[in-house]
């Protein structure tokens, strides 16, 4: 059976309805049934677990589609009418975890003649039950409710404040000495010879990787690291609260202990542990590191004391250049956008069987992209590329789920929505699409599950980053980055400088982990300690983690995306590195050994969250995930 993809409006008309009318078509589904659940007793477990998935795709297309329209469509009521949509959605999902008679439609049902999907589905869901608070008396049910609704409410605010938060300086023509020559013709000075800036990621990363001005770079940085706020003081202060009043009622210490119990981490606890672990893992490196970037800010700078982290990128680029060989300005003349697209596209497609076949279909702005995804004719899902940066748009880079894959009922659908430059890439960009686009891929790939709660990317949460984390590799080889760079002659990018960017990559490495680690530290803490000044805490935060220091007297908190939907647990990041290394291990063939990437394919990507993670990584590798590789490449080796 051909499955067909969602039908995107044409007009502000079919816009207004396709974010009123279809969530709640779904969401009056979901009722349907949930008063089967409830009302028809005889039902077997299996059937009862069908009616479940049921109400599984609703409320997931109902959710991921007026997501990504409030994250990314250029109509501000539309946008704010789709973000009503998803707290509604979001609400129900809470409630329906609270409601002792659906609970009761599963919590004794009997798990005879369950096969290991069903029993799966089951296990987890009376988890969810649990979780959601369904066994609390009803005035504690209630106050969770109102609590989880809450807590939406304020994410929602948050991102939305970070969304809107754009933010432009000024500086004298002459700040912007060191940087490339397109740049400087794209941003020409007012007739009081000063030029405008934005927090946008076109003018942000060239500036702080190229500006020699240290003003200019400071200036910049110091308004990307105040985004959203004052405006997300007082929200991020509420949902710590929220979070951890919810955290105590569910009966967990506090919210890491409440997020951890379903990843491969296994506890609050062990948070600071890992943490631990990689502040011993990368403590020598950095001492050896960070003195050369001081010594080289002093170059510029004789009386400097510090490196900031507004001179991070500055200083990290010279030494490559200088001591390496590396000059990204060269680097990046390699990667044209439209080149770079064509290029993951080309890669990917070869390294996972599969064919990306443009389709002519509306969206919700003439800047996306859509592609079948096809192997054998068989058409396996669609994306949805949106890469440039625009008013009300989601600011950073992301993947954001369309349509749950449900084997033979839904089309799996995913969008990309980043904010890369129209003309030359830095190489960081190049490694970030590759990553988004390893999201992207898995969704697709996993997404022809029997049931949608393991659909697409739903792995452990902390375990979600790594086949993201493994595409990046990609972007680092010279034979997949010469198959389609291309300068302004039309020459590929030379194997033996991509030889030398690797080489110069590992220095920094370490700090980069510490600057990580700095983030992780924030994430855990503001939530188990919630500290009563928000702006003290997560600074002393970030200059304990790292040598490289932040800029004093900023709100970077208040930009913090993540602290959201990642909570108190960005310790995912460097945790799905560690296994990210591990499974390159297995390609140790060739980045592009078929018979690698078939395996790849059919054991991590194409499985979805059918199995737990670490199964997953060792029925790929063949052994348990181990430390040993990321220690390695830690260390350079």
């Amino acid at each position: 059976m051909t499955l067909a993809p969602l039908p995107f409006p044409s007009d502000a008309a079919g816009w207004a309805a396709f974010v009123t009318e279809r969530p709640a078509e779904r969401i009056a589904r979901v009722h349907e049934i949930d008063a089967r659940l409830t009302s028809e007793t005889g039902l077997s477990t299996a059937e009862r677990l069908e009616l479940w998935n049921d109400a599984d795709i609703a409320l997931a297309e109902a959710l991921s589609e007026a997501y990504v329209v409030s994250e990314a469509h250029p109509d501000a009521e539309v946008r704010e009418t789709a973000e009503s949509q998803v707290q509604a959605v979001e609400s129900l999902s809470a409630a329906r975890l609270l409601n002792r008679d659906l609970w009761g439609a599963f919590a004794d049902a009997s798990t005879e003649a369950l096969d290991a999907d069903q029993t799966r589905l089951l296990t987890h869901l009376l988890r969810d039950f649990r979780r959601g608070g369904v066994e609390l008396d009803e005035a504690d049910r209630e106050r969770a409710r109102r609590l989880a609704d809450r807590d939406t409410e304020l994410s929602l605010a948050f991102s939305r404040n970070i969304r809107d938060g754009r933010r432009e300086i000024t500086v004298p023509a002459d700040g912007l000495a060191g940087m490339p020559q397109d740049f400087i013709d794209a941003h020409p000075a007012d007739e009081a010879g000063r030029v405008t800036l934005s927090t946008d990621y076109p003018d942000l990363m060239p500036i702080r990787d190229y500006a020699h001005d240290r003003q200019t770079r400071v200036a910049l940085v110091s308004a990307y690291n105040d985004l959203a706020w004052p405006e997300n003081d007082a929200i991020l202060a509420e949902l710590l609260e929220v979070r951890a009043e919810r955290a105590r009622l569910l009966g967990y210490p506090d919210w890491a202990d409440y997020e951890t119990e379903t990843r491969m981490i296994g506890g609050g606890a062990e948070i600071p542990a890992f943490l631990s672990r990689l502040d011993d893992a990368s403590r020598a490196a950095t001492d050896a590191e960070y003195p050369v970037l001081l010594e080289r800010l002093r170059r510029d700078i004789p009386d400097a004391d510090v490196v900031s982290i507004a001179d991070f990128w500055y200083l990290l680029g010279a030494i490559k250049r200088e001591q390496y060989d590396v000059d990204a300005q060269l680097v990046r003349s390699y990667f044209p956008f439209d080149r770079v697209v064509e290029g993951v596209l080309d890669v990917t497609g070869r390294l996972l069987d599969v064919e990306y076949v443009p389709v002519d279909v509306p969206a919700w702005h003439d800047d996306v992209q859509s592609f079948d995804v096809v192997r054998g004719g068989d058409r396996l899902g669609r994306i949805h590329l949106d890469l440039h940066p625009r008013e009300g748009k989601f600011s950073h880079a992301a993947c954001f789920p369309l349509a749950p894959g449900v084997a033979g009922r839904v089309l799996p659908e995913a969008a990309l929505l980043c904010n890369f430059s129209r003309g030359l890439l830095e190489h960081d960009e190049v490694v970030t699409f590759f990553h988004e686009f390893g999201h992207l891929v898995h969704d697709i790939l996993g997404g022809r599950q029997r049931f949608a709660r393991f659909s697409g990317v739903a792995t452990e949460w902390d375990f979600v980053e790594a086949p993201s984390q493994l595409l990046e590799e990609w972007a680092w080889d010279a034979e997949v980055l010469a198959s389609f760079s291309a300068n302004a002659d039309g020459e590929p990018i030379p194997a033996d400088l991509v030889e030398r960017m690797r080489t110069a990559d590992a220095f920094g490495r370490a700090l980069e982990v510490r600057r990580q680690l700095g983030h992780a530290n924030v994430s855990y803490h503001l939530h188990v300690d919630r500290p009563a000044d928000l702006q003290a805490e997560t600074e002393r935060l970030y200059a304990a983690s790292s040598p490289v220091q932040p800029l004093r007297g900023l709100h970077p908190y208040a930009g913090f995306g993540h602290l959201t939907g990642y909570g108190a647990c960005y310790y995912t990041y460097q945790w799905s590195l560690v296994i990210a290394r591990d499974l390159l291990s297995g390609f140790a063939a060739g980045l592009m050994d078929p018979e690698a990437a078939r395996r790849y394919r059919t054991e991590v990507l194409e499985r979805g969250g059918s199995r737990d993670a670490r199964d997953l990584v060792e029925a790929f590798l063949g052994r348990p995930s181990s430390f040993d590789a990321y220690r390695r490449w830690l260390a350079g080796e």
